[in-house]
């Protein structure tokens, strides 16, 4: 696939996913099903908004990827992994559905969670099986260990962009930025239907985004940000593990790194405060910038900080070893924890001025 048909398909995904969005948040709407009320306390929203956004995407590659299909008469050659992970995809959607109209406990998520990611090992035999040259010793190879250290993987990957979803765009916005570098990086955007997920998510950040009237509004639901999650997840193992392509794993941590390091911050800062690690909050990194930035202005910068930490990430894997970038991960890791608590800081001193 060249640039040309890349764009060509981009267009008709985004098509699919306006239409399909546009038609199910009217009914979510009409008949007051997934909508999502707001509240005072952390939803920023003014207005019942439907959340109805997972629904509209995954329904719209899987219509534009028939048509793809159909169009280049690829019947007989769907990659068996991409075939089953669009066909899990489907359960897992209307599961987390349920999450959306009545809030599943944590266990039972990630039960579920583990439960989708296994199916996808054993159907597919894709899983991490190595780590690359960490330590400069040699590759490390997980062996028996591989298999429930990407359920972990996965695991973590879903609930960190589903706890990124915070305000308009956020975990799209950072999703499709991991997908781009992914797929442009490795060359796994020109020969599968990746391209038709991110113009899916395209069409849904139109209504997302309120690009056509904030009245016309529609969010992604813990069923979309878990199913996107899924998504990136396994789009960096199978990128980073396939033979075909010569991605190092080290740089996948780069490209999912704000999701990925806001997760780990926010689990440890709440049992360090008694808290369970699921419980809802205001302590994400997008919370504190919006002690000085907009919304808009936050989505911004943080969209800027991910592509700009992928890119740095990629730059790296081709001029040093995975040694190096694993050790500039953590010091990069670092910096963003001091920034975290500059901005934290900020949040208390900031409430204690409203609050004296």
């Amino acid at each position: 696939m060249d640039l040309t048909l890349i764009l060509d398909y981009i267009i008709i995904s985004i098509i699919a996913s306006m239409t399909i969005n546009s038609i199910l948040r009217n009914y979510a709407k009409k008949y007051k099903i997934l909508v999502d009320l707001p509240d005072r306390s952390r939803k920023f929203h003014k207005r019942p908004t439907p959340l109805t956004g997972g629904i509209g995407i995954l329904l719209a590659v899987l219509i534009s990827g028939k048509l793809y299909i159909d169009l280049n008469n690829l019947n007989d050659y769907v990659p068996e992994f991409t075939f089953q992970l669009l066909i899990i995809s489907i359960p897992l959607l209307l599961i987390f559905v349920i999450d959306d109209i009545k809030e599943l406990k944590p266990i039972h998520r990630i039960l579920i969670q583990c439960v989708l990611s296994i199916y996808l090992i054993i159907s597919t035999d894709v899983y991490i099986e190595s780590l690359g040259d960490l330590f400069g010793f040699g590759s490390i190879n997980l062996g028996l260990f591989g298999i429930p250290f990407t359920v972990f993987c996965v695991v973590g990957v879903m609930n960190a962009f589903n706890m990124m979803d915070g305000i308009n765009g956020l975990c799209s916005g950072c999703a499709m930025i991991a997908m781009l570098l992914i797929g442009f990086h490795s060359g796994l955007i020109y020969d599968s239907m990746l391209v038709l997920i991110i113009g899916s998510m395209i069409g849904f950040l139109i209504f997302n985004m309120g690009f056509l009237g904030k009245k016309r509004g529609v969010f992604l639901g813990d069923s979309g940000s878990n199913l996107i999650g899924f998504w990136i997840a396994w789009v960096a193992i199978y990128s980073s593990q396939n033979q075909f392509y010569n991605v190092e794993p080290i740089t996948m941590i780069w490209v999912i790194a704000i999701p990925f390091l806001d997760c780990i911050g926010l689990i440890f800062s709440r049992i360090k405060k008694g808290k369970s690690w699921s419980s809802a909050g205001r302590d994400h990194i997008h919370h504190k910038l919006m002690n000085r930035f907009s919304p808009r202005g936050t989505l911004l910068v943080i969209l800027i900080v991910t592509l700009i930490t992928g890119l740095f990430g990629i730059v790296i894997e081709k001029h040093l070893t995975s040694y190096f970038s694993m050790l500039l991960f953590f010091i990069y890791g670092l910096i963003y924890y001091l920034v975290s608590g500059f901005f934290s800081n900020n949040f208390l001193n900031i409430y204690n001025k409203k609050n004296v």
